[in-house]
């Protein structure tokens, strides 16, 4: 394993990444700002549905959130010249992550997937070709890196696209269901909408989907398939890019095959200027010890997350425990109708609450489908009420539709859930399980 990890390799891959990561990240920032995504998210609403356990992290007052994604948008600039390399990486990962962590009503696997990526560059030596701190300090220059910056990324994808292939094989995926209800809201697609709508496209995008996620890194891999899998990969990402327009990821995830491309191949493309590495050096750090332990840690914890669902009580496309964080992407619809009713323990006076009073239309779509953040809503409630000198119980009444199936509560009416504490591991019984609510 040491050699394995330790054996130098050409670099020309984790630089030509770098400068294309750096790209990308600048146009994530700076796009947030100009699609009015930040304005919404982050701006406009009176707080956010943070991840739980992160309640201090809130948005900061007026404009200032536009001057965070500003800086975001430069330290993309600075990775992608390569000057003051750890430095700027390390201050978007910081910056990113925040963002991340402060708002769950935009959730999206994608989003997790770049915090993680930002964190694992920072240990990357990305900057020692074709960057300003080699310039200036000719000293880092290299034309080589050790192995295991080239595998960590494709042991990661090969997680990332295995889990999401598994995820899918379920029967309201494999019936067509969840395609189908993902496409009726494109039917308005200039020159594609009424194509998408056919069963044949159906089939493409449910079973297309499961072979492309599972086969795709061993198909990348291969030198016979590599080229044909690559251009399945432009035809793949560019098309989730157009309909479902997820910003910088399908772009992000076609640069990770310079990763899989003879070093040859990428220096010839993109670095005629640099020399080949091609001695395979074994150069074995001080810290190697620590380092193959924390390798080793890091990815059976990125293993164990999505596993953790199942050892949750319920079916987590119900009940939402155990979904984040485990490359559970596009696999369900999901709709809900949900009313919060707020009682003064002193005078038992009700106050049914009026959701657009607080919460933006985004927010109204999480809080009325997804219990955590029911539980969260139910929490700030009563934290408003308090400021108001009133101590308070917070019913909820949840009527949620999973992939178009016939509505069912999720909610226990009878459970105060200002009350009640949240469990990151283990199943909540006041959301009900689908049929066990009869008698409510």
């Amino acid at each position: 394993m040491t050699k394995f990890l330790f054996k130098h390799i050409d670099n020309s891959a984790l630089i030509v990444f770098r400068i294309l990561f750096g790209a990308l990240i600048f146009l994530e920032s700076i796009g947030a700002i100009f699609t009015g995504w930040l304005r919404r998210t982050l701006v406009e609403p009176d707080f956010t549905f943070n991840f739980i356990g992160f309640d201090w992290l809130q948005t900061l007052q007026g404009d200032w959130m536009y001057v965070h994604y500003v800086l975001m948008g430069v330290c993309g600039i600075f990775v992608m010249l390569g000057y003051k390399y750890r430095l700027s990486m390390l201050s978007f990962t910081l910056l990113w992550s925040a963002t991340y962590f402060m708002q769950k009503s935009s959730y999206n696997n994608h989003y997790y997937f770049l915090m993680i990526l930002s964190a694992i560059m920072v240990c990357l030596p990305a900057n020692t070709y074709a960057s300003i701190d080699a310039k200036f300090n000719p000293i880092i220059k290299r034309n080589s890196m050790p192995n295991w910056c080239r595998w960590i990324f494709i042991f990661q994808l090969f997680i990332l696209y295995t889990y999401a292939s598994i995820a899918k094989m379920y029967p309201d995926w494999l019936d067509l269901s969840v395609p189908e209800l993902l496409m009726k809201s494109k039917k308005n697609y200039v020159l594609v909408g009424n194509l998408l709508q056919e069963k044949f496209m159906h089939y493409l995008i449910a079973y297309g989907g499961i072979l492309f996620d599972g086969l795709i890194i061993p198909l990348l891999l291969w030198k016979r398939t590599r080229k044909m899998a690559f251009f399945a990969s432009i035809f793949f990402h560019l098309f989730n890019s157009f309909i479902f327009q997820v910003g910088i990821f399908p772009y992000l995830s076609l640069a990770f095959a310079v990763f899989f491309f003879e070093p040859k191949t990428i220096q010839k493309l993109f670095l005629k200027q640099k020399p080949l590495y091609s001695e395979a050096y074994l150069e074995i750090p001080k810290y190697a010890s620590v380092f193959k332990t924390v390798f080793i840690l890091y990815f059976i914890i990125q293993i164990a997350l999505p596993l953790r669902h199942h050892f949750i009580k319920g079916d987590v496309l119900w009940t939402e425990e155990g979904h984040r964080l485990s490359w559970r992407m596009m696999l369900r619809s999901k709709s809900g109708n949900t009313s919060f009713r707020v009682v003064d323990k002193a005078t038992n006076a009700v106050t049914q609450i009026k959701l657009q009073d607080y919460l933006s239309k985004k927010q109204i779509r999480s809080v009325s489908a997804k219990p955590d953040v029911m539980w969260q809503f139910a929490q700030k409630l009563k934290q408003i009420y308090a400021q108001k000198g009133k101590d308070v119980e917070v019913y909820v009444r949840a009527f949620v539709s999973v992939n178009g199936k016939p509505s069912q509560q999720l909610i226990d009416p009878k459970v105060d859930l200002a009350n009640e504490e949240w469990h990151h591991f283990k199943h909540h019984d006041w959301i009900l399980l689908p049929n066990q609510d009869e008698n409510n």
